[in-house]
C-alpha cells in the first residue's frame, strides 16, 4: 500500500554565491497515510523544515520525487497549506480579515468567505475577537489565527513548522490540545515539524526520527497510546518509555 503522501530519495543541496555548498537532503523517504498526524524530530538543521517546502511546492529537490495522491508535486496548490513559527499575521488586517485572506486571494466572494471564517474563528476559539487587530492578541491568540488562516481554504493537507516554539510553556501546552481538537473535527493530514519530543508524542499517530544534514529518516516509531489524549498521559510509563527511546535514537545525531 501507497502512502497519502510520498517522499521517495529525496536529495536537495543549497548553493549559496560565494559559500560551500549545503546539501540538506539525502535519500530521504518518508510515507504519510491520509489523516495521519506525522510528527517530524530531528538536530537543527537536519532538512525537516526543507522538506515541508517541498511538500508545499516551494522548494524542488535535486533528485527523487514527492507525491501526493500518486501525482509529482509540481509546485504550490490550494491542497496544501503551512503554518509556521512566526505568526505572519496582517497588522492592518482584524481576525476575520486575517483569516479571509486566502480566500480573497482566490476571489472567494465576500458573503462565503465571510461565513468560512466565521465557523473558523468559533473552531479556533476566538468567537468574540473577530475585530481586533493582532496587536491585541496574545501569542496563543495569533497562532490560533494563523491555524485557522491556514483551514479557511480547506486544504487536505496542514504542514505545520514549529509552530509553538514562540510560545510560554503553558500556552504551548494549551494549544497542543487545541490542535488535537481542531485536528479531530477537521480531519486533516499533519505533517508536523518540532523540536520537542514531549510533543511529539502526544499529538502524533507516529514519529519520524531525522539524522543529522544531509537528513534522512533514521526511525520512525508508531504512538500506541489511545485517543483521544490527556494531558496527564504525559506522566504515564508508556509515554516515559517512548520518550526515552526516542531520545536514544536522537542524541547520537545531535551534534554538540
Amino acid at each position: 500500500m501507497t502512502g497519502y503522501i510520498e517522499g521517495r530519495n529525496v536529495s536537495l543541496t543549497f548553493r549559496p554565491p560565494n559559500r560551500a555548498p549545503v546539501r540538506a537532503l539525502g535519500g530521504f523517504d518518508i510515507e504519510v497515510e491520509e489523516g495521519e498526524f506525522l510528527s517530524i524530530v530531528g538536530p537543527s538543521g537536519c532538512g525537516k523544515s526543507t522538506f515541508l517546502n517541498v511538500v508545499l511546492g516551494l522548494t524542488k529537490p535535486d533528485s527523487g520525487e514527492v507525491l501526493m495522491h500518486g501525482k509529482p508535486i509540481g509546485g504550490p496548490g490550494s491542497d496544501r497549506a503551512m503554518v509556521f513559527q512566526e505568526f505572519g499575521l496582517l497588522p492592518w488586517r482584524t481576525v476575520q480579515h486575517n483569516i479571509e485572506l486566502g480566500l480573497e486571494l482566490k476571489k472567494v466572494p465576500v458573503e462565503k468567505r465571510r461565513a468560512t471564517a466565521e465557523r473558523l474563528v468559533v473552531l479556533v476559539g476566538l468567537a468574540g475577537f473577530e475585530r481586533h487587530y493582532p496587536h491585541e492578541l496574545s501569542g496563543g491568540m495569533k497562532q490560533r489565527v494563523g491555524l485557522a488562516r491556514a483551514l479557511a481554504t480547506d486544504p487536505d493537507v496542514l504542514l505545520m513548522d514549529e509552530p509553538f516554539a514562540a510560545l510560554d510553556a503553558q500556552t504551548r501546552d494549551l494549544m497542543q490540545a487545541e490542535l488535537l481538537r481542531i485536528w479531530r473535527e477537521a480531519r486533516k493530514t499533519v505533517l508536523f515539524v518540532t523540536h520537542q519530543i514531549d510533543e511529539a508524542i502526544y499529538l502524533s499517530d507516529r514519529v519520524m526520527v531525522m539524522s543529522k544534514r544531509p537528513g534522512r529518516a533514521k526511525k520512525i516509531f508508531a504512538i500506541d497510546l489511545p485517543r483521544p489524549r490527556e494531558y496527564e498521559m504525559r506522566v504515564t510509563p508508556e509515554f516515559n518509555d517512548l520518550k526515552l527511546e526516542i531520545w536514544n535514537t536522537l542524541k547520537d545525531e545531535i551534534v554538540a
